[in-house]
């Protein structure tokens, strides 16, 4: 009896032997097994979060970015705490257009932006007489800024532009730092960031902007 029982055992012992050696797994495996799995996660995690942000970084740097408004200088087209999309991939196929609303960095303050509309564009002269805006000495015909300019600034006299350079006005003509100031003065082609595209804020107000 005693050597059938010790039989038993030893052939039970031989059978869990083998199927732990069939099947490679042990207490020690398995930590291995989800210490792999939990590295694998992290890995695809941080993979998820980096392309995440090459993606936002080349939305911002080459697509549109998010801009809000501060001051009046473009009223009363744009007011104060307007939030708008600024679109940059107009400007890889085409040429700035006349009236365009256009984002550029203030050349005192590259961290600081101003929002202005052009006016004058390449090649152009550009003056101001009367309060009024004159285009290669015709008067210019546009009803975006209708108020009449108490100062011409540096465009007292004729301007002309250069091939690269535009003319730019904030349509609240006589509260407005622009172009007719040295402070800013004329805006080269690759001084600009973008167009203004799209209202997001105010809610009533959502809608694509208009520049001609």
């Amino acid at each position: 009896m005693e050597d059938f029982e010790k039989k038993n055992d030893g052939s039970l012992d031989d059978r869990v032997s083998e199927q732990s050696q069939e099947t490679g797994k042990s207490p020690k495996g398995k930590k291995e097994v989800k210490k792999k799995s939990v590295g694998r996660e992290i890995l695809s995690f941080v993979g998820y979060i980096a392309v995440i942000l090459v993606i936002t970084f080349l939305i911002v740097r080459f697509v549109g970015v998010r801009t809000e408004v501060i001051g009046t200088s473009m009223t009363p087209t744009l007011q104060d705490g307007d939030n708008l999309i600024v679109e940059k991939v107009s400007y890889y196929f085409t040429d700035p257009q006349r009236y365009d609303i256009i984002v550029f960095p203030y050349p005192e303050d590259p961290g600081k932006h101003y929002i202005k509309r052009i006016i004058g564009l390449p090649g152009e002269t550009v003056q101001i007489i009367d309060g009024y805006v004159y285009i290669d000495g015709e008067l210019l015909d546009e009803h975006y800024g209708n108020a009449v300019m108490e100062n011409a600034g540096l465009a007292g006299e004729p301007i002309v532009l250069g091939d690269d350079e535009y003319f730019v006005l904030g349509d609240n003509r006589n509260n407005s730092e622009d172009s007719r100031y040295p402070a800013v003065g004329n805006i080269k082609r690759s001084q600009i960031s973008g167009r203004a595209w799209l209202r997001i804020w105010p809610l009533d107000k959502i809608g694509f902007l208009q520049h001609q």
